[in-house]
């Protein structure tokens, strides 16, 4: 199958599903985490790799650092939609696309006007109080006159919504996004390399017509996808929104 054919497969269904990682946010100038200039490769800390500041324990143990990196190096409010953003938000308003279900943590999607958004791994927009559970947005920690963001209310320390390594992915999430893959007439997934699990796991239920596979690099799912397009996504994406 090559792109005409894709894009009259886009045109035909009303049943597609969007499965994106990483790689969706980096024409936003978001870095990824896995490639050369990602984020798993930088040399800023020597003393703790990015894995190990954003595990659950080090949060614990080491707060104030953990909301040093994670200001710095996963906190991008000045970040816009790019292309592939819009061209999804295009095809749900088209009555197409029927869920977009991300790996990644900006809120791009919503911003770009999707509405059914699962976000498998939480949202830097949402945080709470881990003692009372009051809710606080992303300004209220970028704004926090103190390095460990404390809640108004109780004292307590305030965490983002986002899964960090050794915690476990909502399950409401988890199953949502099941459904709809599994249910899908075409699965596009995009900007991911398909090796974090459980997310990666979730292309294992798609039972539909088409897969297909926008990366810039190969992926596990490469020989058993109906359309694997090595491409800018945000360019392919618009092609075939058109």
């Amino acid at each position: 199958m090559n792109i005409n054919d894709f894009r009259k497969v886009i045109k035909k269904s009303n049943n597609i599903v969007f499965f994106g990682g990483a790689g969706v946010s980096t024409e936003s100038n978001i870095p990824d985490f896995r490639s050369e200039t990602g984020l798993y490769h930088t040399d800023d800390n020597k003393a703790h790799s990015p894995e190990e500041m954003l595990s659950h324990s080090f949060f614990i143990s080491h707060t104030e650092d953990f909301f040093k990196f994670y200001r710095s190096k996963m906190v991008y409010s000045e970040a816009k939609p790019n292309k592939a953003h819009i061209a999804l938000s295009k095809l749900e308003s088209e009555g197409k696309l029927k869920a977009v279900i991300t790996q990644n943590i900006d809120g791009l999607h919503q911003m770009a006007g999707s509405k059914n958004v699962i976000e498998l791994h939480g949202s830097i927009h949402r945080n709470y109080c881990m003692k009372c559970g009051k809710s606080f947005n992303l300004d209220y920690i970028l704004n926090s006159k103190t390095n460990v963001p404390i809640c108004n209310k109780c004292g307590g320390i305030i965490k983002p919504d986002v899964v960090l390594y050794e915690e476990m992915l909502d399950n409401n999430s988890i199953e949502r996004a099941v459904n709809y893959i599994s249910n899908a007439e075409v699965l596009i997934i995009g900007g991911t390399s398909l090796v974090v699990y459980p997310a990666a796991g979730l292309v294992r239920y798609f039972n539909g017509n088409c897969l297909a596979l926008i990366n810039k690099s190969a992926t596990s799912y490469d020989n058993s996808a109906d359309i694997v397009i090595k491409d800018s996504i945000g360019k392919v994406l618009s092609e075939l929104s058109e």
